[in-house]
């Protein structure tokens, strides 16, 4: 009885104690911008917007109520900024004010490792020296090197699809093998069998953990942006499930990072011939300055490319691959465009896919329409103030052409309400899965506010996605591939949905996880 008297006074204590954190650190100005109302004190909007039978149900309606720049509520009563202005996206992505929430922080380093080029630790000239030596293995010449590979691990699709005795197959396995199979050979310069079998089992561990949501997670989260970053960076330590998988994942990537790294070396020692692979190229780099690469520097990129680099791909090809599903009539014009493009040059690593109109239009309203982080937090290192495109008037009345934060305030680039909702940038039915909106001079031309087509899906600004090139390639191969020798429909009482648990995922209508899809060979 005791025991439960002091448990329930201390957490009533904490819960005051971020309570008053929260209320000392409001900010009256986001307090008086137009939002939609809280359900809820401890959770605010959250619930609503991570939690909802699909994603944007809440969301998207908001930003049609309210504009591109409205306020919510987290959870413990904070205010929190929902922003798809495209000026006030692109400062906020730019300026070094800016940078992720302390829980996220902590994850990126546990999963990724303190010298991974995404930790937060890289900052400044060493993360600018690190980017700089791999931006040349992404660049588009550097790509396209890697043609012969992805045709191997597309061909290896068609083989399981064609193994398959079932008409109706869950696409996200097969694509998310696919994917992981590209990175091996590309990035380490060897099939994915001969990694380490813990590390691949691994990565799908940490990728299957990062695909679930909860309330409990969504308010632990918020209760981590609160706390010392000492203790969140010692948290990992807890002896706790989920992070006992994360510390064995950094653990087995550095690993096998250093067994690569070690083999590579040696084998340039010798005079042997090391392939065009990215920790080959990386290695073999000139090193004559001062601020030379360290194989430390390589091996700590590891679990990155592991992770990361596989499941964002797979899920965006999952989600095309299901609009294709429901548009016969584009499924079609898109096969017919494939095979006069390969026509009798089918194996030919000179494929011109970038001159294949509708299948690049399919892909960037696949990237538009289900970007694979649809919203990504910011927090505020110090005062600042975020300009607007447009102003926005305040309960008060008062109209705003400028948005003044805190320090330690959350702002929320709503990337998926950016790209599906500004009818500036896409056209009046920007809520509508449309390719032939790329063809027909419905898209906006100005300034762009990522590196592909005006999309903010691979993000923007110094902390661009280095793989975007990889991944756009990727797909081109995947979808002529697939498409070229398959059709695909969707199976009788299967509705798709959307779902965010980090990233957008595809399920049916009862929460299942996946794409299924029914298969059949067209050539």
């Amino acid at each position: 009885m005791n025991y439960t008297v002091t448990t329930v006074s201390a957490a009533l204590t904490a819960v005051l104690a971020l309570s008053w954190i929260v209320r000392r650190r409001s900010n009256r100005d986001i307090r008086t911008i137009v939002g939609p109302p809280s359900p809820s004190w401890i959770f605010g909007n959250m619930l609503q917007q991570l939690l909802s039978p699909s994603y944007g149900d809440y969301e998207f309606k908001w930003r049609k109520a309210y504009g591109s720049v409205y306020r919510i509520k987290g959870c413990l009563g904070q205010d929190r900024l929902m922003v798809s202005d495209p000026t006030a996206v692109q400062y906020l992505v730019n300026c070094p004010s800016f940078h992720y929430p302390r829980s996220l922080e902590a994850l990126l380093r546990s999963v990724y490792g303190a010298k991974s080029i995404i930790a937060r630790r890289l900052g400044g000239d060493h993360h600018k020296q690190l980017r700089a030596w791999m931006n040349p293995a992404f660049a588009a010449a550097a790509v396209r090197q890697y043609q012969p590979v992805f045709a191997r691990v597309a061909q290896r699709i068609t083989e399981r699809i064609d193994d398959c005795e079932t008409l109706s197959i869950d696409m996200c396995p097969l694509l998310s093998d696919a994917s992981l199979s590209s990175i091996s050979e590309v990035v380490f310069g060897c099939p994915v069998e001969d990694l380490s079998a813990d590390l691949v089992e691994s990565t799908f561990q940490i990728v299957h953990l990062s695909s679930n949501q909860s309330a409990s997670q969504i308010l632990f989260d918020a209760i981590s942006n609160l706390l010392p970053g000492w203790i969140l960076r010692h948290a990992v330590y807890l002896p706790i499930k989920h992070f006992r998988v994360v510390r064995t994942q950094l653990h087995l990537a550095n690993r096998e990072g250093w067994r690569l790294v070690r083999e590579k070396t040696e084998a340039a020692k010798q005079g042997l011939e090391t392939g065009g692979d990215l920790y080959s190229v990386l290695l073999n780099s000139d090193k004559s300055n001062s601020g030379r690469l360290r194989e430390e520097d390589v091996v700590a990129q590891t679990s990155l490319l592991m992770v990361a680099g596989h499941d964002t791909a797979a899920k965006t090809l999952a989600f095309g691959l299901i609009e294709l599903a429901q548009n016969a009539q584009f499924q079609e014009s898109l096969r017919a465009e494939i095979h006069a493009a390969l026509g009798t040059g089918r194996d030919s690593e000179h494929i011109p896919y970038d001159s294949m109109p509708l299948l690049n239009a399919f892909i960037k309203e696949t990237l538009r329409m289900y970007p694979a982080l649809p919203i990504s937090d910011r927090r505020a290192l110090k005062d600042e103030v975020i300009p607007l495109s447009e102003s926005i008037v305040t309960t008060a009345g008062k109209q705003l052409d400028r948005v003044h934060i805190r320090k330690g305030e959350v702002v929320s680039i709503a990337i998926a309400s950016y790209q599906r909702l500004m009818e500036s940038r896409w056209g009046d039915d920007a809520d509508k899965f449309r390719p032939a909106r790329w063809l027909d001079g419905t898209v906006y031309q100005g300034e762009a506010i990522g590196p592909y087509a005006n999309l903010f899906s691979f993000l923007g600004g110094p902390r661009t996605c280095l793989g975007w090139r990889f991944a756009i390639f990727e797909m081109q191969v995947f979808l002529c591939e697939l498409v070229g020798k398959f059709s695909f429909s969707l199976p009788k009482d299967y509705y798709p949905r959307v779902k965010i648990a980090n990233l957008l995922l595809p399920t049916d209508s009862h929460g299942n996880k996946g794409a299924l899809l029914e298969v059949k060979r067209v050539l």
